[in-house]
Formats: C-alpha cells, structure tokens, sequence
C-alpha cells in the first residue's frame, strides 16, 4: 500500500474545529450587549424559547466573529480593486443561514440582523427569505409541484440568482418577491427593496445546496457562491418533528382560525386529527426534503449551530479550513 495514502486512526480530518456552548462564550470577549430582553422575546419565532442568555453566549461571538469576517472581505475587496485598477464601490457582505423547517432559522436571522445593525459602524443590514422567490402556487398545481414546494425545483432558482448578483454588483433599489404564510402563496405586486446594504442576511432552506455540474464546464452559479459567510442550524430528526408538531398545534389555535388563512380547515379537526396531519406533512414532504436536499448541504456551512432538546444550541463547529 502506498505510504503516501496511508492514515493515521488518531489523525483528525474533520474540517471543523468544534466548541462546546461555554469554550465558544468565552469568545464574546467584550462584545457588548446592544438587545434588551423585551427585544429578544420579539424577535424570536414560535416554539423558539431563545433567551438574552443564549445571545451573550452564542449570538454575541458569533457577532464578533463575523465583525472579523466583514472587515477581511472588504480588504480583500480593496485589493482586487486596486490590482484591477478599478473604482466599483463597496460590495455587500453576504451572510446564509440555512437549515430544516422549525429549526429556527428566523430567529437566528433576525437576531443576527438586529445585532450586526448596533456594530459601533452602525451597518445598514437588510434580511431576505428565500420563500418569496418560490413559485406562485397557480406555477407549481401547473406543474404538479405543489407537494414539492420548498424543494429545489420549487424555487425560480434564475430569479434569485439575478438579485443576488446585481446585491452583489452594488446596484440600487433591487426589488425581492414576498411570500405570505398566512395565504401560503407568494404575493402578486407584492415586493421588498434592498438598497446597497453593507450586510445581507440571506435565510432558506436550500441555500447551500449545488446542483449537478454541467460536463461542458460551462460556469454555472450557485446561491452560495454569493455568500461571504454560511450558517447551518441544525438538530436531530425527532427534535426536529417535535417542533414541528409543536408549531403545527399552535397555528391551529391561532393564525389558523382565520377563515382567510390557506390552513383554515385544519382548525376544524379535531386535536388527534391535527396531530396526525402535522406527522404526516412532515413525514411525507419536510423529512424527505431534509434528507434529500437540506441536510447533505450542511459540510458546505462555515459555521454549524447545533441545538439540544431544549431549543439551546448546544454545540458549535467553525471551519478552519
């Protein structure tokens, strides 16, 4: 056998160096504490207990770290510039947050874009979701996609591409399609502008993933490859259904029970049918897509937030390489 080839049992190939909850708090440094506990409780989703414990813990070195980040890309921004002798503009600095269904994605976003907004440079940061370039449910009962949405093929993949490089390219007014969850539909006229932004917090299910290369080697972009920094939320398959479940039982007495909502008619089953219907939507389209689609796309992250049963993230893995 060739030496070359041959690997130590004791050799660690992982390319993560992984921290426990309390090895990465001691990161914060000095970071400071710009969110009160009354913002906390707004910005979290449901069934996402997250607490101003957890943001100095986690969300606060996490912050720093990616201060760290931002100032490295804009240098190396400035290099390319002046090699290129060129005069383009500031470029965005691009963040992914990737993951399951009920993970909580929208928390982690919206806490990172809270807290990256009081840097002491005061950034403009704006937050997009990946929902709002699905296609409008008529394309997909067309194409006989519906119970497909949220997997690959689901999404106008050409549509977001093209916002994400003229955010890239520093353009001005670029306009993103907005989804309703009340109406589970993408909204006709319905749009969100960015404007130069210094930070973009980019959040879906697919965000990491690739697609077959061409044989051709034409180039072919990726939703990633516009990103600066990537994060995978992740937890076990049955915490996973748990909060599904969870999130699924209080809709149904909430959100719900308006007769204008696309999910109306599951306010008037019964509590057991309920409990059914939200094992079933997860067993047959959220677990196959994490299996399929989401979760092979986790090596990919830069960062992987893993959380314990108790919604807490529990341990934290950063790539060095």
């Amino acid at each position: 056998m060739d030496q070359a080839l041959t690997l130590k049992p004791e050799m660690d190939l992982s390319p993560y160096r992984v921290f426990t909850d309390k090895e990465w708090a001691r990161l914060r440094k000095n970071t400071p504490l710009t969110l009160t506990v009354e913002e906390v409780i707004e910005l979290r989703g449901l069934n996402d207990p997250m607490s101003i414990a957890e943001v100095e813990k986690i969300y606060l070195p996490l912050s720093r770290l990616l201060a760290y980040y931002a100032e490295a890309t804009v240098g190396l921004h400035q290099a390319s510039q002046n090699f290129l002798g060129l005069k383009d503009g500031k470029t965005p600095f691009i963040i992914g947050v990737a993951g399951s269904v009920a993970v909580g994605k929208s928390t982690t976003s919206r806490l990172l874009k809270a807290l990256l907004a009081r840097w002491p440079a005061s950034p403009k940061v704006d937050l997009v979701t990946t929902d709002g370039f699905l296609y409008p449910n008529a394309v997909l009962e067309a194409e006989g996609l519906m119970h497909r949405k949220g997997f690959p093929e689901s999404f106008d993949r050409a549509r977001l591409l093209k916002f994400l490089s003229d955010i890239k390219a520093g353009q001005r007014n670029v306009r993103a399609p907005v989804y309703s969850h009340f109406y589970y539909d993408v909204m006709p006229g319905h749009t969100v502008t960015v404007d130069k932004p210094d930070i973009l917090i980019v959040e879906g299910l697919n965000v990491l993933q690739t697609r077959e290369l061409p044989k051709d080697g034409r180039a072919v972009p990726f939703v990633s490859d516009f990103f600066d920094f990537s994060i995978y939320i992740d937890a076990s398959e049955d915490l996973l259904l748990s909060w599904y479940v969870e999130r699924f039982m209080h809709l149904r007495e909430t959100a719900f029970r308006d007769p204008g909502s696309y999910f109306h008619k599951y306010s008037r089953i019964s509590e057991e049918e309920a409990v059914e219907t939200a094992h079933r939507i997860w067993t047959e389209i959220n677990l196959v897509n994490l299996r399929d689609n989401i979760l092979p796309t986790r090596p990919r992250a830069d960062l992987i937030l893993t959380k314990n049963d108790a919604h807490r993230i529990g341990k934290v893995a950063l790539r060095k390489i």
